[in-house]
């Protein structure tokens, strides 16, 4: 029984709002649909697909609902997930609204691959790697080319 695909990662975030409106505004979310879970939240996604859960970090009890979440752990940043990757299209409509809205991002380019990536980080700080494959010439959006980069053994 093989797993099929991702379904959903969660975030517990520090502002619930500035969350919710970073996926659907910045990446095109669309809010859906969510179970009726004891405490409040978001699901969101692409296509009719759930993607990310969100729901508030400061909540009372929260390892009771929050499976991963231990009485100490830190809030912000990834933990030990470096970040999470979606497809997406159009990368010169992502720089243009990120630029648009101040948000710092960081391209690269597979020339190889004919990958062109966007890292950025949600409110929260966790990064979020976009992936637009067909790019056979790096945009001038400035980045790296890994083609270039030191090689680790």
């Amino acid at each position: 029984m093989p797993i099929r695909e991702l379904n959903h990662f969660f975030v517990r975030a520090a502002d619930l709002e500035a969350t919710r409106q970073f996926y659907t505004e910045i990446l095109g979310f669309e809010v859906m649909p969510r179970p009726d879970f004891p405490f409040p939240g978001y699901w969101m996604g692409v296509n009719g697909s759930i993607q990310v859960h969100v729901g508030p970090s400061d909540i009372p009890n929260r390892q009771m609902y929050y499976l991963g979440t231990p009485d100490d752990a830190a809030d912000g940043q990834s933990g030990v997930i470096d970040h999470v990757a979606f497809l997406a299209d159009d990368p010169a409509g992502f720089v243009e609204r990120f630029r648009a809205r101040g948000i710092e991002f960081r391209p690269r380019h597979l020339p190889d691959s004919n990958l062109f990536q966007l890292f950025i980080r949600d409110p929260n700080g966790v990064v979020i790697e976009l992936n637009f494959f067909g790019i056979t010439a790096a945009p001038d959006w400035g980045g790296e080319d890994y083609s270039k980069m030191t090689r680790v053994n």
